[in-house]
């Protein structure tokens, strides 16, 4: 190869070092620019706590379907999910086995979050919503579609 014979072994060795350091960096910032949507940093943190379908993210975070599928498809794709159907319905989980760079990112955040007002509030929400299902026995669209109107006719009053 020409790229062998006109560069010594050091400079050689030098450049590949470099072009993993430079690879490595670019994949760290494709992480933290996707984790820099508060949406994202919420489910993550939901998920964390616990396995959640569609319908109840967005009965504890009250944000559209079409967003959450958004989101939970890009974080499945940057390795930090993984899934189950069960019937219609898909249940979201942080991976087991994710990336250790990942698990590094997630581990700095949630002990940076820890207090933060909203992140309680969406416990508090789980906790709720949680409780709901309970109620109704049933873990469908229509059910946290129901559990969103109450919980929002609840703060109003």
């Amino acid at each position: 190869m020409l790229f062998d014979k006109s560069l010594p072994k050091i400079a050689l060795d030098f450049f590949h070092i470099n072009i993993f350091k430079y690879i490595y960096m670019k994949e760290t910032l494709e992480i933290l620019k996707l984790l820099s949507d508060e949406s994202r940093v919420r489910i993550l943190m939901l998920l964390e706590k616990t396995e959640l379908c569609v319908c109840q993210i967005m009965g504890i975070l009250n944000i559209s379907q079409p967003l959450i599928s958004r989101n939970l498809s890009l974080l499945e794709k940057a390795g930090f999910l993984g899934n189950r159907k069960q019937g219609k319905l898909i249940f979201y989980t942080l991976r087991k086995n994710m990336p250790k760079k990942h698990s590094l990112i997630l581990s700095a955040l949630k002990e940076a979050l820890k207090s933060e007002k909203i992140l309680l509030k969406d416990v508090e929400s789980l906790n709720d919503c949680e409780e709901f299902r309970k109620k109704t026995g049933r873990c469908d669209m229509e059910t946290f579609l129901e559990y969103m109107k109450i919980r929002h006719n609840a703060r109003r009053s």
